[in-house]
């Protein structure tokens, strides 16, 4: 491309990139000159083209340099870091018995580290490239033995993979591609002493992919310190707003009528879809429930109080659709690819612009 297409290309697809000697963007995936079985996975999966971030992020993740990626939840991103993750496995020497993992992506919660893991195993199958996922609120008894097996990558948050390390179950000598996923979420979850603990114990030659939706001046100061000479690419605009796809109403209401207002509402459009319900809190959730079984509507509740496996079932239960109905706290509000969510009703107004963005989006 000439460099009067690549402006018109980046404008048309919102892409705003910063740093030294940026690579152009690719507009089909065989043009990214991955290898061929990952071009095979790519078509069986039935992708058409790259979204605007796998398009700028894969040439620059390519190149080996450190990339700081900011774009919105359900932007492509996961493919965008996890990709090159699997050409840059395939680069380096087999793992020996006692090496730790080549790639590690950090995630805020569970449920996100979990899905990570889903797209790390379809891509990375073809070329035998083992993961694992490390994660509290379950036995650690499975996670030690495929850590101790050796795995090429690890998907974990930041607390469980501190407890593997200090029991020396793994260990980070051998990690150089870094991927922190959400990074303002874990900064909001209070995670940056962990993250800190966890960069430290890692070769300062790695690669680092530092992706976020926001970037808040804390967001911003963790970059600099673990970054060097980053590219950076902005999908949409640097400043937080609503995904435009989606149709907002606002209805002020009372406390006390909002209950039946909900029942109304729910009344007006249930017709099969699911409908993903935002609470406050853990007490409201389950509260709101009750009242919504016993009115006899399929709701099930999801909150960080609740067991690992219960998590599990009542996520697999909403996507299957079998419970089209799910209350949720902002443990929920990120990260979750949940298909054909129709209706998303935040019955608690969120504290921050920023949580309704994402749980809108």
């Amino acid at each position: 491309m000439s460099e009067r297409e690549v402006d018109e290309y980046r404008q048309r697809r919102e892409i705003t990139v910063g740093g030294r000697d940026v690579p152009k963007p690719v507009k089909s995936f065989p043009d990214m000159g991955f290898p061929e079985y990952v071009l095979q996975e790519i078509t069986k999966a039935g992708f058409v083209e790259p979204t605007p971030i796998q398009a700028q992020g894969w040439p620059m993740a390519l190149k080996g340099r450190d990339l700081i990626g900011i774009a919105e939840t359900g932007s492509g991103k996961t493919l965008a870091y996890l990709l090159p993750a699997i050409v840059h496995v395939n680069a380096q020497s087999i793992l020996a018995p006692g090496d730790g993992p080549i790639v590690l992506v950090l995630a805020p919660t569970r449920e996100h580290a979990v899905q990570i893991q889903q797209e790390a195993a379809k891509f990375g199958a073809s070329s035998r490239i083992k993961n694992t996922c490390i994660y509290g609120g379950v036995p650690k008894g499975p996670q030690v033995r495929d850590l101790q097996k050796g795995v090429e990558i690890v998907i974990a948050t930041p607390g469980r993979l501190i407890d593997m390390l200090e029991s020396h179950h793994t260990n980070l000598r051998r990690v150089t591609y870094l991927v922190l996923d959400e990074a303002d979420r874990m900064l909001d979850m209070g995670f940056e002493p962990q993250i800190r603990k966890i960069v430290s114990q890692i070769r300062p030659d790695r690669q680092t992919l530092y992706w976020t939706a926001t970037w808040p001046k804390e967001v911003e100061q963790l970059a600099r310190q673990f970054l060097y000479d980053p590219y950076k690419v902005i999908i949409g605009s640097p400043d937080l707003k609503a995904n435009h796809a989606i149709c907002q109403h606002v209805d002020i209401v009372s406390e006390n009528q909002k209950y039946n207002k909900l029942v109304k509402l729910l009344e007006d459009i249930m017709d099969g879809c699911r409908i993903l319900i935002f609470m406050d809190t853990k007490k409201g959730c389950d509260q709101i429930i009750r009242q919504l079984r016993m009115d006899g509507w399929p709701a099930l509740s999801f909150h960080g109080d609740k067991s690992q496996a219960e998590r599990d079932w009542v996520l697999s239960e909403f996507k299957a659709g079998k419970s089209p109905i799910m209350t949720a706290t902002d443990v929920a509000a990120r990260g979750l690819d949940v298909k054909d969510v129709k209706y998303v009703i935040n019955y608690d107004f969120p504290g921050s612009l920023e949580d309704y963005v994402h749980r809108i989006g």
